[in-house]
C-alpha cells in the first residue's frame, strides 16, 4: 500500500498536480503567456522611426520637452527662460538616453510606450532599447532644427496642448488628421 501511495504521489507531482488538487481545493490560477511584438525588417533595422510610430514618438518628445522646460522654469521662479537657457534645455531634452521608451503590440497594432504616452493596461511585452532611443532622439533634434528653438519655447509658454499641436498635430505633423487617442479604460486586475 505504501508503494502505491508513493507512486501516486510521484505521478501527481510529475503531472503538475499537487495533493491539494486531489483534495477538492480550487485549482491554481491559470497562467498567461504573451509574445514579444513581431517587428518587420524596417522596424528592426532602419535608423529611422517607422511611419506608423511617428505620432506616438512625437507625443513622447513633446512630453519630455514640456517636462524639461517646466523643470528649468521652476528653478527660476516660473519666469520665462533666457534664450541661452532654453537652448540648453532643448538640447538636453533631445540628447537624453530615451531608454524608458519601447514598442509593444496591442490588438495587432504596434505602439510606442513610455512616459507621457497613454498607459497600456493590457498584458503585453515592451521591447525597449535597441534602435528606439536613437530614433526618438533623431526625431527630436529634427523637430527642434525644423521648427526652431524660439518657436518651440513660445508654444511651451502657451501650454502643453500648444506644444503638442505645434510638434505633432500641425499640417505637416506626424499626427496630422488623427485624433488624440484617449487612455484606454483601466482593466480590472485580480488580486492575489
Amino acid at each position: 500500500m505504501r508503494a502505491a501511495l508513493a507512486a501516486w504521489l510521484v505521478l501527481s507531482l510529475l503531472e503538475g498536480r499537487g495533493a491539494e488538487d486531489m483534495c477538492g481545493d480550487p485549482p491554481a490560477a491559470s497562467s498567461h503567456s504573451v509574445a514579444a511584438p513581431q517587428l518587420s525588417p524596417e522596424e528592426r533595422l532602419s535608423p529611422h522611426m517607422p511611419e506608423s510610430l511617428r505620432c506616438d514618438a512625437c507625443h513622447a518628445i513633446a512630453f519630455q520637452i514640456e517636462e524639461q522646460l517646466t523643470k528649468a522654469e521652476g528653478k527660476v521662479g516660473k519666469k520665462a527662460l533666457k534664450e541661452s537657457d532654453y537652448l540648453e534645455v532643448l538640447e538636453r531634452s533631445c540628447s537624453q538616453d530615451w531608454e524608458s521608451y519601447g514598442v509593444l503590440e496591442l490588438d495587432g497594432e504596434k505602439r510606442l510606450s513610455g512616459p507621457g504616452l497613454p498607459r497600456q493596461q493590457h498584458l503585453s511585452v515592451l521591447v525597449s532599447g535597441g534602435p528606439w532611443p536613437g530614433r526618438i532622439s533623431k526625431l527630436c533634434h529634427g523637430y527642434v532644427g525644423e521648427l526652431g528653438e524660439a518657436h518651440i519655447y513660445s508654444a511651451h509658454r502657451r501650454g502643453p496642448a500648444a506644444l503638442r499641436q505645434l510638434l505633432c498635430h500641425g499640417d505637416k505633423g506626424p499626427c496630422a488628421g488623427r485624433k488624440e487617442r484617449p487612455d484606454p479604460p483601466k482593466a480590472l486586475q485580480n488580486e492575489l
